[in-house]
Formats: structure tokens, sequence, C-alpha cells
């Protein structure tokens, strides 16, 4: 696959150009494979860098619904990586293997060495099943475990020594002939270029193959690595007339739907791909999210209030969910409600768990941005037992809002012991700490926000505040709390140190 590069409005612009992806695109990154000179340490370390100015960029988005959704297909795929033998135990070990979401509308995926992935909304928008947004992340995933970047740096560092006898040769034969001077140094360059595009194309071939059958073998449709090469040809035909295929990073789209076609016609069993109501409302609540102004906010609104009665129900109820999320973003949370309302009220909804669990987080969340925490806690109900992210940060923000601030920092602290990288989770540990004027453990899960998204210079400024109001006696401060806070503020010293030397 291919694609626009993100973006982005700092410093990985540059950095990702040199890297990966996937969709159409003027400006491509070369998403290139197995072992090469780099280790797999400095693998990750290059992936660290870039993931931190993923976090900084604006168009980061966590948001734990779709995260969620998008996580159910993402470890599936890596099961499979390892059954067949994709994954190596040093690999697992290492690398991050976290999916991050941008809320840009560009058709575009992209993966980063050590275990990085960053994967567009608007990529989720055109599709029509889970299926094939797993073809997208299991082609990415692939990327990754044949360490295409490590095997594109070390072809060009082989390739380097042969461009400067070339270059050199050329120098020499311009004192005698300078048009034969021009012509080698020429040949050079062109002779460099059109290695490296055969190169970048045989590693998309690779990760087309290796992808196809990590996703096979997690259970998915085959069929759905064609039918994203469709969509990726038909949303780039304005700008692609499949001229000059030789001078391209990637394949052509005709030549990746043939390939994938072939292969899914001696695929064992039917096929598994449809259209189901979840993911309608995970695409519905994708196109809310990602829409950028307010105007696009609007048509969304407009669509649900021009339904007509002949609108499909899994397609009616896209349209009411995306439309309740719209006008919860224009404060107009009547109509929102009443939009929930209608929602709620379908029967395929009803009858359907997982569209009942969307209508309900949504009415939750509608009822929460209104200002009205009571009625969002009825809204959401009891919510105990589960082990659901989504579920999780929502009824953090709405205890932390009626009044059960102790309950949130209880439950949120087990939640991080084991998911240290949850920033999103570490925040509103902070703001649970907070309410109840634990001034010391609020600053430090402040810090271990920062610290989750690789901010490591502004996680020590908050771990050293921490460190101040513990040695004042600040709220919150005990000897336990105060040994963890000096022994992070050290390790992220640590790690600040490890960066400096990297630049």
């Amino acid at each position: 696959m291919k694609s626009h590069l993100p973006r982005l409005r700092r410093p990985i612009a540059a950095v990702l150009a040199a890297l990966v992806a996937v969709g159409p695109a003027s400006a491509q990154l070369p998403t290139l494979g197995d072992s090469g000179d780099m280790t797999t340490s400095q693998e990750r370390r290059l992936g660290d860098r870039v993931a931190r100015e993923m976090y900084r960029d604006l168009d980061y988005v966590d948001d734990p619904v779709i995260a969620e959704y998008v996580q159910g297909l993402w470890q599936p795929l890596l099961d499979a990586a390892r059954a067949r033998g994709e994954l190596s135990a040093e690999m697992d070990q290492r690398y991050a293997w976290q999916v991050l979401l941008g809320k840009d509308r560009m058709i575009n995926a992209f993966a980063v060495p050590g275990g990085w992935l960053g994967l567009q909304l608007g990529l989720i928008n055109v599709t029509t099943s889970r299926d094939e947004i797993a073809s997208v992340l299991a082609h990415e995933l692939s990327h990754v475990t044949q360490r295409h970047i490590s095997r594109i740096m070390a072809q060009e560092s082989r390739q380097a020594p042969l461009v400067l006898v070339g270059m050199l040769l050329g120098m020499l034969a311009m004192s005698r002939n300078p048009e034969a001077g021009n012509a080698v140094i020429t040949s050079t360059q062109a002779m460099s270029a059109q290695s490296g595009l055969n190169f970048s194309r045989d590693m998309e071939r690779e990760a087309d193959r290796i992808g196809y059958g990590v996703a096979v073998q997690a259970g998915f449709d085959p069929r759905s690595f064609a039918s994203m090469f469709e969509k990726l040809q038909q949303a780039s035909r304005h700008t692609d007339n499949a001229s000059f295929p030789y001078l391209r990073t990637h394949p052509l789209n005709t030549e990746r739907i043939a390939d994938m076609q072939s292969r899914a016609q001696f695929a064992a069993g039917p096929a598994t791909a449809r259209a189901t109501l979840e993911h309608a409302l995970v695409v519905a609540r994708s196109r809310a999210v990602s829409a950028p102004g307010v105007d696009e906010v609007r048509v969304l609104l407009t669509e649900a209030g021009t339904l007509q009665p002949s609108t499909p129900p899994t397609r009616r109820a896209a349209i009411l969910y995306a439309g309740a999320l719209a006008a919860a973003r224009l404060r107009d949370f009547e109509r929102a409600d009443a939009l929930v309302q209608q929602l709620r009220a379908m029967p395929q909804v009803q009858a359907d768990p997982a569209g009942t669990r969307f209508a309900r987080l949504l009415a939750t969340e509608v009822a929460l941005l209104a200002g009205q925490p009571a009625r969002a806690q009825a809204a959401l109900g009891d919510v105990a037992g589960t082990n659901s992210r989504a579920e999780l940060l929502l009824w953090a923000q709405v205890r932390t809002a009626t009044g059960g601030a102790s309950d949130v920092a209880q439950r949120l602290q087990s939640w991080v012991a084991l998911n240290k990288r949850d920033a999103t989770a570490w925040q509103m540990l902070s703001a649970a700490y907070g309410v109840q004027g634990l001034q010391v453990r609020a600053v430090r899960a402040d810090a271990e926000a920062r610290a989750a998204q690789m901010d490591f210079s502004a996680a020590l400024d908050r771990f050293r505040a921490a460190q101040d109001l513990a040695r004042r006696g600040g709220p919150g401060a005990d000897y336990i709390e105060s040994s963890i806070i000096d022994s992070r503020t050290r390790e992220v010293q640590s790690l600040l140190r490890e960066q400096a030397l990297e630049r």
C-alpha cells in the first residue's frame, strides 16, 4: 500500500519522509524490510524519536472507543505473526507494538521502526468492514517484522562506495572529455536511484505477501486486501494516471489488486467480511471525530436531519450516531439527545449487543458534554466488572464528577500498574487525586502521563515539582510515594541524557 504523508506540523514530517507509509500520494513514504546492519535496539530508538513527534502533532487523537476497536484487530494480527514465526522473540520483547491514531482525513497509514504504527481516521472512514482495516495493519506490521527500514539503510550503505567510485570516474573523465564525464556521473546517479526504487517496490510486494498470510492466519477475510487496494485506487484516480511504473516506490494498485485477487481465489472457506453494525458505528464516530471544522460537523448534523424512511437500518444507525456526536460538538444538546433516543429506539440497535453498547456509551458521552454527570451515570449503568478501556475511562469521568474520585483513583491505580503507557488514564488519575486534594499524587500522575507520551523534559519538570511538594509535606505525600517519585525522577533524567546523545 502507499500513502499521503501525514499532515504533520513539526519536524516529524522530515523524519517520516525517510521512513514508511501506505496510500495514494504525491509525496510517499517508502515503506521498506528483514535484518540489516541496525540492531533491534537501534530500530526501537529510531522509532521512539518518531513516536515522540507523533504524540506532539496536533492531529494525534486518543479516542478510547476507536482505539479499542483498532486494538481488537491489532492483537490477533500480532498473535498470528508470532504463530507464523514472523515476529522473533527479540522483536516481540524490544518493540513497542503500538498503533497511534491521527484525525487527519487523508487515506493514510504508516509503519515506523521499533513497532510503532500510525493510522489516520481518514482511512477508517472509507472502509466497509473490519477486515479492510486489518489488511492495512497486517501490511504495515509486516514492514516492521521484516525490518524493511534496516534493510533499505543497509542497501544504501552497500551502494554508497559504488556510487562514489562512479562519481570519481566521471570527474576524472571530465578532464579529458567533459561530455563523457557528465554522462558517467549522470548514469551513476540514475542507476543508484533506480536501484532504490526497485528495492522499495520489492519491499512493498513482500509486505503485501507476508501481510496477507498474517491476516488470513488471524481469521480475517483474504478478499479484504483486494477491496482495500480498490479503495486506494479510487482515492488516487484524480492524481494518478498509472504512468511510469518503473519510477514508483510502490507497485501499481492494479498490479496489487490482481495479485491479491489471485491469492484469494485459493483461500479456504467462504468470505467472512461483512458490514456489521459495530463497524458502521465506528466509521460514523471516526467521521465525526475527524471532521476538521464547523462546516463539516454541520454536514453530519444535516444528514441526520434529512434521513429518508428507505435508508437501510445500518446506514441509518451510523448517520444518527454521527449526527448526535456532531450536535454535541456544536453544543446543541437538545438535538443530540433526540438523535441518541432515535438511535437507541431502533430495533436493529436493540437486537445487536455491540450496537446497544455503542448507543449507551454515546448517551453517556453526550450527557457528560452537556454538564449532566448524574444523567451520564444513569445512562452508563453498572460497569464494575468490565475490562473495557472505553467503559473504564468514561466511568472515571462520570464518577469523578459525581463525588466518587476515591473510587476512580483506586481503580485507575490498578489499571495504570498494568498499562503504564496509557497517558489518558494517568491524566484522569491525576484529576481524581486533585479532586481529593492529594496534590503530590496528582502532580506525580501528571508527570507519568507526560512520560507515557515520551515528553521526558516536561515529565522531569513535573516530577521535580512533585519532589518539592513532598519535601514540604504536601497533601498526599508519604514515604512510599516520595520514594517512587525520586526513583522515577532518576529514570527520566537518564532517558533525557540518552536523547541528548542521540542528537
